[in-house]
Formats: structure tokens, sequence, C-alpha cells
């Protein structure tokens, strides 16, 4: 699933929650973490990383191994292949 530039415009640019995917997005860039992780590094509450993360999943952002529990998370690599565009996008 390649990833759009529109899918990327809504979904990290001009949607509610944008700026929590963006900074998930970055952390994962850096390590790959599970959702307890993320939350922990973020400050944010475990179940709006949980949100936020199945819906990056869904389209096809992130990927996730292991078990369910500590799953860990990392960018896809269609993401990967448009990682310059989300960069021009979060400035």
């Amino acid at each position: 699933m390649a990833i759009s530039k529109q899918l990327m415009y809504w979904l990290i640019g001009s949607s509610k929650g944008g700026l929590n995917r963006a900074k998930i997005i970055t952390a994962l860039k850096e390590k790959p973490m599970n959702l307890h992780q993320l939350s922990e590094k973020m400050g944010v509450h475990y179940t709006t990383i949980q949100h936020h993360v199945e819906l990056l999943v869904k389209h096809g952002f992130l990927v996730g191994t292991g078990a369910e529990y500590g799953k860990a998370y990392f960018l896809s690599q269609d993401l990967e292949d448009v990682y310059h565009e989300f960069k021009k996008i979060t400035g």
C-alpha cells in the first residue's frame, strides 16, 4: 500500500490529532518502541497513543512486530520511501 501525499496531508497536516501522529512517527524514526514506551516518552495517555498508532497502522504508515503485549512499532517501508514528504509537511 503506497502512501499518497494526499493521505499524508490529511492524516498528519490537517486532521485533529495530526500533531500527535507526527510526534509518534518522529519518535519511531529514532527507535522502534511499544505503546507504553511511546506513552512515557511523549507524556500522553496510553489509550491516546493506542488510538493514533492503530490509525497509522491501518493506513500503512507503521508496522508492528512481536506479541500483542509489548509489540514494537516502527515505520513501514512505504513511509520510509516518502519520508521526505513527511518532513515537508511537518516543517
